[in-house]
């Protein structure tokens, strides 16, 4: 599917025009500046280089040759009338007109590819059932139902927000159809969506972590918070108190954004105005989490496999690549 789309790029200039009769008074003109027509391939092609940071592995993604990609980064590049990459040693990375354009360009392929699915596919219907972990409601879930909604709005969806060992009880006992969860030992065969360590985090305001003993945050739950994230300060000789606790992660971050303590927290849920505490610190990783997505047995059913292929790809967009600013 291809299609053109056109950028207007346009601005106010101001003209005052003086008549000895009247008063003066403005005329507001707009004036064209600059139309560009973009192509939608063009646009798929830059994706694709700036999430491998490479020519040739974009080409084997988009089914073209090295220098056809190159020709079209090239037309791109004469379209916007700006460089897009920095060629280095290790591949291209985006300028910062670059990263302006790509988070557009990502949405414009993401649109194509979500319409022209939608046009394929037969409408599903039928109940599905997920389990997931509430750190990935909003930044993996809501992207997954929204997509996989649009294309199939017959189907009917339960989702469980709980921890890890309550999913895998209620898929084992037959409640759930996809549990999405956390591994932290104990790896199982289940399908790796990404890799999401739990860090200590702190607030860049509140500075907790200056703070001794460390007050810290904790699950309610004391088997990981005992055998992980207690241990990974016992082990650093760091002395701590238990300041808050809760049953759930936006608890946690609520204690950390508040100011009452540090917590644990996975990497990529880290809240605004919050950061990692990492080996500078004097912490460290406090676990190597896997994010596994497991399926019941015979949960075969249309629904529920466009249902995980939806999941899988919220997930794989999650995974972005990260670009460092022109002349770092």
């Amino acid at each position: 599917m291809h299609f053109g789309f056109v950028c207007d790029y346009r601005r106010p200039i101001d003209m005052f025009q003086t008549n000895w009769n009247d008063a003066s008074h403005e005329k507001r003109l707009w004036l064209d500046v600059m139309t560009i027509h973009l192509d939608s391939d063009l646009l798929r092609t830059f994706v694709a280089v700036a999430e491998t940071g490479n020519f040739t592995k974009a080409a084997d993604n988009v089914s073209r040759t090295q220098s056809a990609v190159s020709m079209q980064i090239k037309k791109l590049e004469a379209m916007v009338g700006e460089v897009l990459f920095e060629r280095g040693s290790r591949g291209v990375s985006l300028t910062r007109k670059g990263q302006d354009l790509i988070v557009n360009a990502r949405r414009i392929v993401s649109l194509l590819d979500e319409t022209a699915a939608s046009m394929r596919a037969e409408a599903l219907d039928g109940p599905v059932r997920i389990g997931i972990p509430e750190e990935y409601s909003y930044s993996i879930l809501s992207r997954a139902l929204s997509a996989f909604a649009k294309m199939h709005p017959k189907v009917e969806i339960t989702v469980k927000y709980a921890h890890s060992a309550s999913q895998m009880v209620a898929l084992e006992a037959g409640e759930l159809d996809l549990a999405v969860v956390f591994e932290w030992q104990d790896f199982s065969d289940g399908e790796v969506l990404m890799r999401d360590p739990t860090v200590w985090v702190t607030s860049n305001l509140h500075l907790m972590h200056e703070e001794t003993p460390l007050p810290v945050a904790l699950y309610s739950r004391a088997g990981w918070c005992k055998d992980f994230a207690i241990r990974s300060l016992e082990d650093r000789g760091l002395p701590y108190r238990v300041a808050y606790t809760s049953d759930t992660t936006s608890g946690l971050k609520l204690a950390v954004a508040s100011g009452l303590a540090i917590a644990p927290v996975s990497r990529s849920n880290i809240p605004p105005d919050c950061r990692e505490l990492t080996v500078a610190d004097g912490f460290g990783d406090i676990d190597a989490s896997n994010v596994v997505l497991h399926r019941a047995p015979g949960a075969n059913s249309e629904a529920i496999n466009g249902m995980a292929d939806a999941i899988r790809e919220a997930f794989f967009s999650q995974l972005t690549i990260t670009v460092p600013p022109p002349g770092a």
